[in-house]
């Protein structure tokens, strides 16, 4: 099993310390957490893509290319790319020159995006034919490409850089919706799971649908799925949660006041650090036992963590990622 962390770089300030963070700091911070978690053996960190005032990072193809230079092992990858409001030829050639500069450690996960700021219009058909423009130029060099509403038309035209390998492990991230389970299991694509309220567990329905889907269009063997959380790794699970807590909180509150539900509480927090709950927050032990547990229910091959969810002060998000790499890593790995 895979462990990895991801972020959109958070800025702002940290709630606990009234430390200001502005994208200069924060993405010089980000780069020692990425280059500490290649030297403790995660296996994948991602970056976000957002446009808006409260994250640093709008281009993780630069920030990545950035953190290649000061890396060797960890995969890097986006978390995700707003495939609907970009240029497909564009994020591949910027995803294939990130592959030649990390000698083939670039991936790339693609969707809708949850907020609208880059794009005013996320309907489906949108999302579908990009997707199946960007599938295309990674199959083929010269590109032959008929256009469609949302795509150009493209006659023999060769797409450059190329993979190191020839081929981008491109990622399909959703949600809940059965739709995306179906479409990233028909299309052979591995899936990226964002699982961050509710009870883990009741996401098997979707996980197995997409299984389904990638099996009975020939793919079962290239199935794959990643879960995407919530959480913080500490020495013991209250000191994990004193740390995680405010500043997931300033975070999630400010999307409730967009989307319509209320504060988040302590109460409720801690109980999502249940067994049972979405908050990946504890102990190495815990944090450990928890994706174990989950594991059979869902079948993911992969976890990434979003630890730096608002402004944590630096060196925690470093301790963090020190036990994460040291602790629970092998004991994953381990347990096959």
């Amino acid at each position: 099993m895979e462990l990895g962390l991801y972020t959109f770089g958070d800025v702002g300030t940290n709630p606990a310390t009234g430390e200001k963070v502005d994208a200069r700091k924060r993405l010089k911070h980000l780069l020692e957490e990425i280059r500490l978690a290649d030297e403790v053996g995660l296996d994948v960190f991602g970056l976000g893509e957002h446009h808006r005032a409260n994250y640093a990072v709008s281009s993780p193809a630069t920030v990545l290319a950035a953190a290649a230079s000061v890396t060797s092992k960890i995969r890097l990858s986006s978390a995700v790319t707003v495939l609907s409001s970009d240029d497909p030829v564009r994020v591949y050639q910027q995803f294939a020159t990130l592959d030649n500069l990390s000698d083939g450690r670039a991936e790339l996960m693609v969707g809708r995006g949850s907020f609208i700021e880059s794009f005013p219009l996320f309907y489906d058909a949108l999302f579908e034919e990009k997707l199946a423009m960007l599938l295309e130029i990674d199959a083929q060099t010269l590109l032959r490409w008929p256009g469609s509403d949302h795509t150009q038309a493209v006659d023999r035209q060769g797409v450059y850089p190329r993979p190191v390998s020839g081929r981008l492990p491109i990622w399909i991230a959703a949600g809940g919706s059965r739709q995306s389970m179906v479409r990233a299991g028909a299309l052979g694509r591995p899936l990226a799971l964002a699982i961050i309220g509710g009870e883990p567990r009741r996401f098997s329905a979707l996980t197995n649908l997409y299984r389904r889907a990638a099996a009975q269009a020939g793919h079962a063997d290239s199935a794959r799925v990643s879960m995407n959380v919530h959480g913080f790794v500490a020495k013991d699970a209250r000191r994990a949660a004193d740390l995680f807590y405010p500043a997931q909180k300033v975070v999630m509150d400010q999307l409730g006041r967009e989307r319509g539900w209320g504060p988040q509480s302590r109460a409720q927090f801690d109980a999502a650090m249940g067994p049972e709950g979405a908050q990946f927050v504890g102990s190495p032990a815990q944090i450990t036992d928890k994706i174990l547990s989950l594991r059979e229910d869902l079948g993911f091959d992969r976890v990434t963590i979003q630890m730096a969810a608002g402004v944590i002060a630096h060196s925690e998000m470093l301790r963090a990622i020190e036990l994460l790499g040291s602790h629970v890593a092998p004991e994953l790995r381990k347990a096959g």
